[in-house]
């Protein structure tokens, strides 16, 4: 799957490829709107990733904190995508709270 020989990729040619979002052009207007930083910094679509980049993805409420692993414009499975990145214990164990308070939170309004 890796194409190694590629040194980098736009930015949201891999959030589409990492299915991080299902079109690149709605990766495209997340980026352009702010909410995808690279290294800490506000980015254009445009902007080209490597290999080690961090990555703060938000994705409605979530928040995912990444570091690139492998390079890819090609779509793949799930299971594919999910080896372009790694993700940090903070991000998921943050991403698994919020998800459980808003399980409650409906739980606790259907009531």
């Amino acid at each position: 799957m890796a194409e190694t020989e590629v040194s980098h990729i736009r930015i949201d040619k891999w959030l589409w490829a990492a299915r991080f979002f299902k079109t690149r052009s709605l990766a495209a207007a997340a980026v352009t709107g702010g909410k995808v930083k690279v290294n800490g910094e506000r980015v254009k679509a445009a902007k080209a990733i490597r290999l080690d980049d961090e990555l703060s993805i938000h994705v409605g409420p979530y928040e995912y904190a990444v570091r690139v692993l492998d390079l890819s414009g090609r779509r793949g499975p799930a299971p594919e995508a999910a080896l372009l990145y790694a993700e940090s214990v903070q991000s998921k164990t943050a991403r698994k709270e919020l998800a459980a308070r808003f399980y409650a939170e409906r739980i606790y309004d259907s009531h």
